[in-house]
C-alpha cells in the first residue's frame, strides 16, 4: 500500500472519530436540554418520577404504556396536544409551552424515554 493510500485511510478514519464524537456529545446534551424543558414544563403533570401526577396521566415507567408507541407518534403528541381515554384533562400543545423549539421537543423525548423507558 503506498504512503498516499495510508494517509488517506488516516485522515478518514481521523475524521469518522470526530464525526462520532460530535454527535455523541451532542446526544448528552440534548437529553440535559430535555431535562432542564421537562423540569420546566412537563413535571407538573407527569411528576419527577414519571408516573404521572393525576389519574389518567400516562406513566411513562410501564413497559406496555405510552412510551411503547413510535417515536413519531410521542412526537406528535407533544407537539399538538393529546388527551388519553380515562383522563379528565387533555396534554396541551407544547405541554403549553408555545416557546418551544422542533428540537426542544425531541430533546424532551430523548430525556424521557432515557430516564423512564430505559432508552428503548
Amino acid at each position: 500500500m503506498s504512503y498516499i493510500s495510508r494517509y488517506c485511510i488516516k485522515v478518514i478514519v481521523g475524521m469518522f472519530a470526530v464525526v462520532i464524537m460530535t454527535n455523541l456529545s451532542g446526544a448528552e446534551d440534548n437529553v440535559a436540554n430535555g431535562a432542564k424543558i421537562y423540569g420546566e414544563t412537563c413535571v407538573a403533570c407527569h411528576g419527577e418520577n414519571g408516573k404521572g401526577a393525576f389519574p389518567g396521566i400516562p406513566d411513562f415507567t410501564s413497559n406496555t404504556g405510552r412510551l411503547s408507541k413510535s417515536h413519531q407518534i410521542l412526537l406528535d403528541h407533544i407537539e399538538n396536544g393529546f388527551e388519553s381515554p380515562n383522563s379528565d384533562i387533555a396534554m396541551p400543545e407544547l405541554g403549553g409551552n408555545e416557546d418551544l423549539t422542533e428540537q426542544d421537543v425531541k430533546d424532551v423525548l430523548a430525556y424521557i424515554l432515557k430516564t423512564f423507558h430505559n432508552g428503548k
